[in-house]
């Protein structure tokens, strides 16, 4: 499977992450929304819903999130206006550490994505410019770091060290 990290600095409204963003491209060769979220409780990530990704920048201070592609396609911005842009397709798996921003910029209108959250974590949005940034990467760095990746369910690797 590949692998892509992106390491995003901080902005004036978003804290980004001292963890990489990482993009799994393909990681789901059956991008079934059910069999993408049994995927991810399987491999100990839970909370898992299915939507789109909102089409404001915002990002998550109480919990790191994945997104899988279950439908549709999308341009997703990470990181703000100085970030990058990730083309989600069907399958393809996004893992976002807290801090990071993101926004659907543009896709299909069936555009929908699996997400869940590590065990005692969760999604609650802000949004950009909602917090002040340095309170924001306080209180991200108490979050404990996941145990296992969302899609191998192997030890997580790509933030151990981060």
């Amino acid at each position: 499977m590949t692998i892509e990290t992106h390491c995003l600095e901080p902005e004036a409204t978003i804290p980004n992450s001292r963890l990489p963003l990482v993009v799994m491209p393909g990681a789901f060769e059956n991008p079934d929304a059910d069999a993408i979220a049994d995927c991810f409780t399987t491999n100990g990530w839970q909370g898992t819903w299915v939507y789109t990704v909102f089409d404001h920048w915002h990002y998550h201070v109480e919990g790191h999130e994945v997104l899988g592609c279950a439908c549709g396609s999308a341009t997703v911005g990470f990181g703000g206006d100085s970030g990058i842009t990730v083309e989600m397709n069907p399958g393809d798996v996004v893992i976002i550490p807290a801090g990071v921003g993101h926004k659907r910029l543009s896709g299909t209108s069936d555009f929908a994505v699996v997400g869940a959250y590590p065990p005692g974590q969760n999604g609650a949005i802000t949004r950009a410019g909602e917090m002040d940034v340095e309170a924001a990467a306080r209180q991200i760095a108490s979050l404990a770091l996941p145990q296992t990746d969302p899609v191998t369910g192997d030890a997580l690797q790509f933030w151990q060290d981060g």
